[in-house]
């Protein structure tokens, strides 16, 4: 079975300071799903005011470790417009693919620690229909990850199901759950058949990140 993983990360200036946990963290992901059963491709985006990808649909066993030379925060966070490119061109990509090569599964991570301030091409109403019909069509899985933010309901303005999205703490050790959990939603999802529903994952991956931060709240709180 072959699952195509898409990573939409936020390297925006917000971001100073957590480069070596996200880099680390991400590295970590694809080193555990590298010793997974099923094969996978791995687009990985970074955005700001522009976005780059920076992992093409490589192969999973091929994929580089990332460097503090490819993630370099800084700039605004053009969320929608990333999106709306990354999810085109996937498509049209998949659609062009023989029958064979397409992939089973096609799961979209993005991770963001604030909301949309400098999009231009896309807005929200236009990224939302595309979304609803990839997941409607094709069956394509988007998670959300969002700090700073209610990252439930800024996901379910993107038409995002409330089980797919969670807030975590924009430090060392969210960062690295949230990467954690990622790749144990992955993994559940790899090795299910391709008609498989995530029935039992639908909380289950983000429970860790949900308790973090209501420990930090509470934290916060008292002092």
């Amino acid at each position: 079975m072959l699952t195509e993983m898409v990573f939409i990360l936020d390297r925006s200036g917000s971001m100073t300071g957590l480069e070596d946990d996200t880099i680390g963290g991400f590295n970590s992901l694809i080193q555990r799903q590298k010793k997974e059963d099923g094969d996978a491709v791995v687009t990985t985006v970074l955005f700001d005011t522009a976005s780059d990808v920076v992992y093409d649909r490589v192969p999973l066993d091929e994929v580089p470790r990332m460097t503090e030379y490819v993630y370099r925060t800084g700039g605004c966070t053009a969320l929608l417009d990333t999106l709306g490119k990354t999810i085109e061109r996937i498509r049209i990509i998949q659609n062009h693919l023989p029958a064979e090569y397409r992939p089973d599964k096609t799961i979209v991570v993005v991770i963001t620690d604030g909301k949309e301030n400098t999009s231009r091409l896309y807005d929200q109403h236009t990224v939302r229909q595309m979304i609803e019909r990839q997941q409607k069509k094709d069956g394509w899985e988007f998670l959300f990850l969002g700090a700073n933010m209610d990252a439930v309901t800024e996901a379910g303005h993107l038409g995002i199901r409330p089980e797919r999205a969670v807030e975590y703490v924009c430090d060392e050790e969210g960062t690295a759950m949230n990467f954690r959990a990622v790749s144990h939603f992955m993994s559940c999802a790899r090795c299910m058949d391709p008609l498989g529903v995530l029935s039992e994952t639908d909380d289950e991956w983000k429970k860790d990140i949900e308790q973090y931060a209501r420990s930090q709240k509470k934290g916060n709180r008292n002092g």
